[in-house]
């Protein structure tokens, strides 16, 4: 029995929907689309109201407005047989184009990104990071593995540096010496060296006097002492945690228990920085009281733990590490200035002092740290090649949990893409900013900084630069740092040399070139151009010591001061002075 074709009743699938139908069609078809855009723009993750949602939902709104349209568009052109084949046969030829294109991008990014690590390998450079883990060391012999130091990371790391799935609560960081309470302790007690200010003790000789009648964190004697005598009583809470780390800091070897395993460099934990920073600043204090007090010989014991633990993650591949160990020597430089300024060094107390501050080398140090920041930036990109999806956060591993717009972004990129900004990050830092500290001179170049910033300013934002624009503008203001380390201690250690002098001889010399080799072997180099430093002698027979700093000018010892008081390292002069 024939269907009657003009009974709509008897086809009623292929009956275009009229009235309320369409309506209702429609409507479902437009919230089913703004619930799927709403899911791929991770709206479903905001569980409270923020000003950020509301731009993504006007987006969600314009997709599914356009993805309505065009469906609907596709439904009418779909009713022809011979439209439907046609566009079979265009997407056909579309996916050959665009596998010929990642086929290209990929082939034409590995074979760039190889030669250029080949030509580097071949002048002895290493791009794999496992070549700049540390080796391991002896537990008995590893500093790391005392048990008052592995305090500083066990309650977040197991003893291979994984992180704990749950942090062990009963673990108490003994290296976590704080010398006030809730970080309310006086603010003008600390001097500064750049600008010849001592360190005034009665400050905290009254602070903890007054912290005593609310709470027994720092012990108190009965009646007021000398400014030095009560602060050395106070910070005599953490005298057997010191002592048991001056113990462990003997131990010749240290490799702290990082992940170096981990897939991603920038997501390895480094719980132990804080702490050890926090000690130089402990010492710094004792050293102070006891050279107040007239101990000079615990405090250069002091200080001199303090350098030991500056060097005790030297060998970490991660230029935050060498960050912290110059803040470090910086917090100790206080208190062999003023054990300077206030001559209460003897010669050979300076001599051992100086042997230990020879062992520096911020200049070595800055090379060691671009190479390894270089091969931490590699395999930070060759991770996000095989896991685009947190392309959104290239510092860090995230959970997840919803898709986002860069998720896509990184998924559709040819793997040449990734290559090409290896190749990029790559070329930047070993031409760019390596060249940047002469190991071989001993000095930094300020104009070679500017020259990179400004070469890193004019690379275009283009899809083989992308994240190397990310990653590369963190480095720029390295450099700084690590030649006013090394110009630092080039100071201290002629300052040194100049003491000792004036102790045989009642005075200090007309010119540097007196101090060597009877007084310091060689006299050190202004990091800035490689000149030698600045001397002259001034009124009261004390003496001015001076690098050109950063603007590479001679201003004639003038320290420059920025609004908020701080010392401008960038204009002026690094000086050693005394006061007057």
């Amino acid at each position: 029995m024939m269907k009657d074709i003009n009974n709509p009743g008897s086809n009623s699938w292929k009956r275009p929907l009229k009235g309320f139908s369409r309506l209702a069609a429609w409507a479902v078809l437009i919230i089913g689309l703004f619930g799927l855009t709403w899911a791929v723009l991770g709206l479903v993750d905001n569980e409270t109201y923020n000003a950020a949602i509301v731009p993504r939902l006007l987006l969600s709104l314009v997709i599914t407005l356009t993805l309505a349209m065009l469906m609907g568009l596709v439904v009418h052109f779909f009713a022809s047989w011979r439209n439907f084949k046609r566009l079979l046969i265009s997407l056909a030829c579309l996916g050959g184009l665009v596998a010929l294109f990642y086929a290209e991008e990929d082939i034409r990014g590995g074979l760039a990104w190889g030669h250029f690590k080949s030509r580097w390998e071949a002048k002895g450079e290493k791009f794999d990071f496992s070549a700049f883990i540390p080796p391991l060391v002896p537990e008995d012999q590893n500093f790391a593995m005392a048990p008052v130091v592995a305090t500083t990371y066990s309650r977040l790391l197991d003893q291979n540096g994984h992180r704990q799935l749950t942090p062990d609560t009963n673990v108490v960081d003994r290296l976590q010496m704080p010398l006030e309470a809730d970080n309310r302790g006086p603010t003008n007690g600390n001097g500064n060296w750049q600008k010849a200010i001592v360190s005034d003790l009665e400050p905290w000789q009254e602070y903890y006097r007054s912290l005593s009648l609310t709470t027994n964190l720092f012990p108190v004697a009965p009646q007021p002492q000398t400014p030095p005598a009560d602060v050395l009583l106070a910070l005599s809470r953490y005298d057997s945690t010191i002592e048991e780390l001056r113990q462990a800091a003997v131990r010749p070897g240290s490799r702290f228990p990082l992940n170096y395993e981990s897939e991603q460099p920038f997501a390895i934990l480094l719980p132990h920085l804080a702490p050890m920073k926090g000690c130089a600043v402990v010492l710094r204090l004792r050293a102070l009281a006891e050279l107040d007090a007239g101990q000079g010989e615990a405090a250069l014991a002091d200080i001199s733990l303090a350098l030991r633990l500056t060097e005790k993650f030297r060998s970490e591949p991660f230029l935050i590490s060498h960050l912290v160990r110059i803040a470090m020597f910086q917090i100790t430089q206080q208190a062999i200035w003023e054990g300077l300024e206030k001559h209460r060094w003897t010669d050979s107390q300076l001599f051992k002092l100086d042997q230990q501050l020879a062992a520096f080398d911020f200049i070595t140090d800055y090379a060691a740290a671009m190479r390894g920041e270089n091969a931490c930036q590699v395999a930070t990109v060759d991770f996000l090649r095989h896991r685009p999806g947190l392309l959104d956060n290239i510092t860090e591993s995230r959970e997840k949990d919803s898709l986002h717009l860069g998720d896509f972004f990184g998924y559709l990129m040819p793997s040449g893409w990734f290559y090409q900004n290896e190749l990029c990050t790559s070329k930047f830092i070993l031409e760019q900013f390596l060249p940047i500290a002469n190991v071989g001179e001993q000095s930094v170049s300020p104009g070679l900084v500017t020259q990179a910033t400004q070469s890193l300013e004019t690379i275009r934002l283009t899809p083989y630069t992308m994240i190397s624009k990310m990653l590369l503008p963190g480095l720029t203001k390295s450099a700084h740092r690590f030649a006013f380390a090394q110009a630092s201690l080039n100071l201290a250690r002629c300052a040194c040399a100049l003491e000792r002098y004036r102790l045989a001889n009642g005075k200090y010399p007309e010119t540097l070139d007196a101090l060597a080799p009877q007084f310091i072997a060689k006299v050190p180099r202004d990091p800035i151009g490689a000149q030698a430093l600045h001397y002259r002698l001034t009124d009261g027979g004390l003496f001015l010591l001076y690098s050109v700093g950063w603007n590479e000018t001679d201003d004639s010892g003038r320290v420059c001061l920025s609004k908020n008081g701080s010392v401008d390292l960038d204009d002026g002069d690094w000086v050693w002075r005394y006061q007057d």
